[in-house]
């Protein structure tokens, strides 16, 4: 019984250490929670294409699947690659906002959140359309007005990323030397 008590008390002083390290995968975390549930994610879908990362928390809600929170991240400007700390507020070298939130469930409104004022994001791994990707999020909201001001939210992912590309190219679908 000692040793399982100092066994257990050990894990505690690990997790004290570092939050981020004993946060289950797929999870979200944040004063968000004031305006909408935001635990019981269901599933996570991370897309990319060469322009962002976008990553969408979905929660089974009876016949209807909410859109808890999906991040995106406008990667210009941004080596996307595991251990690169990724800065989520401010704008891209185009003057585009580097991050954007939005929350919709279902019979209501799409709600677009305010502007992000800081936070980051870093992959663990992965990143790329079919690699298993892994990461965490945090964030907070510009204080204000707008749907989120002043609020927090956090996040844990992982999934195989999805290719959230254009499509082929015209050129790639109908080609000039292509027969009947």
């Amino acid at each position: 019984m000692g040793r399982a008590l100092a066994a257990l008390g050990l894990a505690a002083v690990v997790c004290g250490a570092g939050v981020m390290g004993c946060r289950g995968d797929n999870e979200l975390s944040g004063s968000v929670s004031e305006l909408f549930p935001i635990t019981d994610v269901s599933r996570v879908e991370v897309r990319r294409n060469p322009e962002a990362l976008q990553v969408s928390y979905f929660r089974n809600n009876g016949l209807d699947v909410d859109l808890i929170a999906r991040l995106t991240v406008d990667t210009e400007g941004v080596d996307l690659k595991p251990g690169t700390k990724v800065q989520l507020g401010g704008t891209t070298p185009s003057g585009r906002d580097r991050a954007s939130v939005v929350h919709v469930a279902a019979g209501e409104p799409a709600r677009a959140f305010t502007a992000v004022e800081r936070g980051d994001l870093v992959l663990d791994e992965g990143g790329n359309p079919d690699e298993p990707t892994r990461g965490d999020f945090s964030l907070s909201f510009k204080k204000g007005d707008g749907y989120g001001a002043g609020r927090s939210l956090e996040g844990t992912f992982s999934a195989t990323a999805l290719d959230a590309g254009f499509g082929p190219d015209l050129g790639d679908v109908v080609r000039p030397d292509a027969g009947p």
